[in-house]
């Protein structure tokens, strides 16, 4: 039984290297991690393509497709797996090649069992770090992140309308009240937002409130129609509409991703 939800790929096209590792790996993990293994480069990118890998162990030199091209064809995959490379033989270039495509560690056959644990005990940290990093990323906009870090560098109004805007996310925020709240003319107001911010006033707003709402989902158990009203929108419809534009997933398909990842996270300390 797979308890971490996690799979590791054997690629080899020696049968016995492939099985010996193998069964190292399966009475290492009793059961804690789904271990694969195919026999050529072609059949593991089929199987890559079809299911999320945690972490690839390939051959160097295979016939037809070599293990640093497997490894190139995992490029724009949703979910890349960490790599370890296994080599019968040290080769500068390919370990080279290995490194720029960011493989974690290049074992040298015969490889030891320990050294070989230790080397997927390693990979396997470093994939779950990866994974922490990926969930914070989806948790937090960046770029307003950034815009909020300058806002010492931003002139009185603009840092005076950044405060009220945080002050009152759930009320109606249109940028002529704001304006008149800082003594500006709305043009004026809208220009300069744009030029120090980067943002326009209402991508600010709504940028706000979206961050807001990741927050209310993961931190409350609020439905979708109290956190939208939470967040200032009198409508939950709008609310979806707007938080699928700037995550690309629904509020509660985001809920649900976010926090399985941290059951995942958890279950595999």
């Amino acid at each position: 039984m797979n308890q971490s939800g996690k799979t590791i790929l054997i690629v080899d096209d020696e049968p016995l290297t492939r099985e010996g590792i193998r069964k190292t790996l399966e009475a290492w993990s009793i059961g804690r991690y789904a271990i694969l293994s195919c026999s050529n480069g072609t059949e593991a990118l089929e199987l890559l393509r079809s299911r999320p890998v945690h972490l690839l162990i390939t051959d160097i030199r295979m016939p037809e497709m070599n293990g640093l091209q497997v490894v190139e064809g995992t490029r724009g995959f949703a979910h890349k797996p960490v790599v370890i490379i296994i080599s019968g033989h040290p080769d500068f270039q390919y370990a080279q090649t290995a490194i720029e495509l960011g493989v974690v560690n290049y074992l040298l056959k015969p490889i030891q069992k320990s050294k070989l644990i230790e080397a997927v005990q390693q990979a396997l940290r470093m994939e779950e770090e990866r994974g922490r990093v990926e969930t914070m990323e989806k948790m937090v906009d960046t770029r307003l992140m950034q815009a909020k870090t300058a806002d010492k560098n931003y002139s009185a109004p603009v840092q005076q309308a950044i405060q009220y805007v945080e002050a009152h996310l759930q009320d109606p925020l249109g940028m002529s009240e704001v304006a008149s709240q800082i003594h500006l003319n709305p043009s004026y107001f809208s220009a300069l937002f744009k030029e120090q911010t980067g943002f326009t006033f209402s991508e600010y707003v709504a940028r706000n409130r979206i961050q807001k709402a990741k927050e209310l989902l993961l931190q409350t158990r609020l439905t979708i129609a109290d956190i939208s009203e939470q967040v200032g929108y009198q409508t939950s419809k709008y609310f979806i509409k707007l938080f699928k534009e700037y995550e690309g997933t629904s509020p509660n398909q985001y809920r649900k991703q976010i926090m399985d990842a941290d059951d995942r996270m958890n279950t595999s300390k």
